[in-house]
Order: structure tokens, then C-alpha cells, then sequence
């Protein structure tokens, strides 16, 4: 077996804040629903990715499983996985590259056994390779409307449905679903973006300092990874622990219904279509409240969140051209005053 690469830490990555809450707040409740971050080129998103799989513990799988199937009992019917032996694997970060076909993603029949045995056999592809990780596309907003449907649905339902030649598959399908892209080189069709549960938008550093900084780690890195990551070891430890431990009591966060309100009246004074809206926002909120240890979710909690959990679901306002981000700051300050 090939040693397991290892990523940049996560604690080591200079500014993006932002980022890297909108991750960490996905790794304590995968049911938010994914993280949008739009931005500049070489800002550090495949990165930050990779680097919180990296941090998070390792998954026990059933060894060989197609889909990485905690136990025997887990596994899809049609794989053909024979052991029952479990061990322990990183958590796994998928790429969906942009010319990927639907029959890739998805699965599709294995021709090579068709033709050689007469049987028909099913073929995973990138989608059960990711359950229980994350699946990461690069340049989402470039990426054929079909494909980022389906994968929007599958990451919404938690499995992947496949019926064709004559087959009839399903497995479990539950990943965080990270894209990014460059607003300049296109845009994301609102329904599309509604889907993600959070979305934020990343820009290079301006700061000399900060930016010397950035090359520093990273010549520190590239020299000599061993001691780079040892330094950094007890940083992500932190983070990790306080995403286990907020994991551990998400479920007895309370969110009284001043904050429900609080939720709506945000949601309305926005105008935001459906109510995917509320859901995303309370949900942050609470896994937010979560890893800051708090047993109750409060304003404060609110306004920290609101602008991933909100920006990218407004209308378009032609006449005010402040931003969404800046929008949904200036509403949160005027309903939570």
C-alpha cells in the first residue's frame, strides 16, 4: 500500500476565515449542506479542503467496500466485497473533474465483465467513492447543468440511485460538497446556489505581511514536510477535538423561539425564496453554538453565520450594488439591533 500523501494543516492556512468556518461548521453537522467558495485563483480552496479531511480522525470501513461501508451489514447488495475485516482510512476527498460524464459520477455497467462473463455488474463511480467524505469540484459554476443537478440531489437525499441496461442500483451516497470557482468566468443558476448550504467568497490577500507569511509556511512545507507538520500537530489537534467534542452534544443545543423568529424575520426582511433559507441559517447557527460550547443557540450565533448561510440566496437588486454579503450585514444589524 502506497503511504497516504498529507496534506497542508489546517491550522497552518494564513487568513480566510471565513473559509475555514464555513468547513469546520460542515465537519460538525455534514447535513448543512455543502460549502460554495467563490474567488480569486491559488486562494488556498482545494487546500483548506483537504487540509480539514486531513485533520478530521480516520473512518473504520469495511476493507475493500466500494463504498466505504462502516460495517457488513452497511454494504450494498451488489458489491461483491467478501471481507469483514474493518480498517481504519482517511477520511476521503474526491475530485469531480470538469469533463467527467454522467455514467463516471454516477456509476454505470462494468463492460469488461459484460463481454468476458455474460454478467451484468455494476461499476461504482466518483459518488460512492466519496460517501462519508467530502467531494470537491473545482470551477463548479463551469460544470454542465445536468451534472451539477444530480449531484445536488444525491447530496440532498444521501443516496445514488442508478437505473439503466436492465439495472436497479442504490447505495448510500453522504458527502459534504464543496465547490469553487471564479465568479468572472461565470455564474451559477439561483437555484443552484440556493442548494448549498453555505457560500463564501474568498479574495488573495492584500496585506504584505500576511502575504510573506503565506509564502513562508509554505517554503516551510515544501523543505521539509516532517517538521512543518509537527509544528502544526498540536493546532489542529485542537480544532479536531473541539469538532468531535461539538459533534457530541450538537444534538442538545437548544434554539428557544425567540431565535426561530429571530431566523424568519432575517429570511423575510431579505427576501429570500422558499424556506431552505431558515433551515440553513438555525442549523449553522446551532452547529456554531456547538463548537463554541454554548448549550443554546443566541443572536450572536446568528450574525456570525448569516452572511454564508444567506449571501448567495438573495435576488438580485439592480439598484444597490453593495454586495450580498454586505446586504445581508446590513440586514442582520438592523433586525438583531
Amino acid at each position: 500500500m502506497r503511504p497516504t500523501k498529507q496534506p497542508f494543516p489546517f491550522s497552518a492556512i494564513v487568513g480566510q476565515e471565513a473559509m475555514k468556518q464555513a468547513m469546520i461548521l460542515t465537519a460538525v453537522d455534514p447535513g448543512i449542506g455543502g460549502v460554495l467558495v467563490f474567488g480569486d485563483r491559488g486562494t488556498g480552496k482545494s487546500t483548506a479542503v483537504r487540509a480539514l479531511a486531513g485533520l478530521l480522525p480516520p473512518i473504520a470501513v469495511v476493507r475493500g467496500s466500494p463504498t466505504n461501508a462502516a460495517s457488513p451489514d452497511e454494504e450494498a447488495e451488489w458489491a461483491e466485497t467478501t471481507s469483514d475485516e474493518i480498517a481504519e482510512v482517511p477520511t476521503p476527498v474526491i475530485d469531480l473533474p470538469l469533463g467527467a460524464t454522467e455514467d463516471r459520477v454516477v456509476g454505470a455497467l462494468d463492460i469488461e465483465r459484460a463481454l468476458t462473463r455474460g454478467e451484468k455488474a455494476f461499476e461504482p463511480g466518483l459518488l460512492a467513492r466519496a460517501n462519508r467524505g467530502y467531494l470537491y469540484i473545482d470551477e463548479v459554476n463551469l460544470l454542465e447543468d445536468h451534472i451539477v443537478d444530480l449531484l445536488l440531489d444525491v447530496a440532498q437525499s444521501g443516496e445514488n440511485v442508478i437505473e439503466r441496461e436492465g439495472l436497479s442500483i442504490r447505495h448510500d451516497a453522504r458527502f459534504v460538497l464543496v465547490g469553487s470557482g471564479n465568479p468572472e468566468e461565470g455564474e451559477l443558476r439561483p437555484q443552484l446556489l440556493d442548494r448549498f448550504g453555505l457560500s463564501v467568497e474568498v479574495r488573495s490577500p492584500s496585506d504584505i505581511e500576511e502575504r510573506i507569511e503565506v509564502i513562508r509556511r509554505r517554503a516551510g512545507f515544501e523543505a521539509d514536510k516532517s517538521q512543518f507538520l509537527n509544528k502544526w500537530r498540536a493546532e489542529d489537534a485542537k480544532i479536531r477535538d473541539a469538532i468531535l467534542s461539538a459533534r457530541s452534544v450538537l444534538a442538545d443545543v437548544q434554539t428557544p423561539d425567540d431565535t426561530l423568529r429571530d431566523c424568519a424575520q432575517l429570511c423575510v426582511t431579505l427576501g429570500s425564496d422558499g424556506l431552505r433559507g431558515e433551515l440553513t441559517l438555525l442549523r449553522t447557527a446551532k452547529a456554531m453554538a456547538a463548537f463554541e460550547g454554548a448549550s443554546v443557540v443566541t443572536r450572536d450565533h446568528l450574525r456570525a453565520v448569516a452572511p454564508m448561510a444567506l449571501s448567495h440566496r438573495l435576488r438580485r437588486d439592480p439598484l444597490d450594488d453593495a454586495g450580498s454579503v454586505t446586504r445581508v450585514q446590513r440586514t442582520v444589524d438592523d433586525v438583531l439591533a
